[in-house]
């Protein structure tokens, strides 16, 4: 009879404890429901501040509307046929300083620096 009692009482708290972790489970999982929609909300609200930020930009964009603000703050000229030149008086192109196969043309054109060339830095104390 006491073993009965004692194997009852246990079965019985173990079913308190399962009931204590399905609560939890259940629990967890309504935050997670409720975090899931916030998130969902957000996303939305996102999409929606994104596609008005597209339409601004549209607007903005429009070639019309870049035509007027450019006639009215720019003092540009139209072009004028006689503006352009042809090729033969085209001045020579400049040297190439670097090898278009170099394999590192930053560090060839520094090479190939003189001596003597101005740069951003600081050698010494300045005057």
């Amino acid at each position: 009879m006491k073993l009965v009692r004692i194997i009852n009482l246990i079965v019985v708290a173990a079913l308190v404890l399962a009931a204590a972790y399905v609560y939890k489970i259940k629990f967890e999982s309504t935050l997670q429901a409720e975090r899931v929609a916030k998130l969902r909300t957000e996303i939305r609200r996102e999409r929606d501040a994104v596609a008005a930020l597209r339409a601004e930009w549209s607007q903005l964009d429009t070639p019309s509307r870049i035509q007027g603000l450019a006639e009215r703050h720019l003092s540009l000229k139209p072009v004028d046929a006689t503006q352009y030149d042809s090729f033969d008086r085209l001045p020579e192109r400049p040297p190439e300083l670097v090898s278009p196969f170099a394999a590192d043309p930053i560090a060839t054109m520094i090479e190939t620096l003189p001596a003597d060339a101005p740069t951003g830095s600081i050698r010494g104390k300045a005057p």
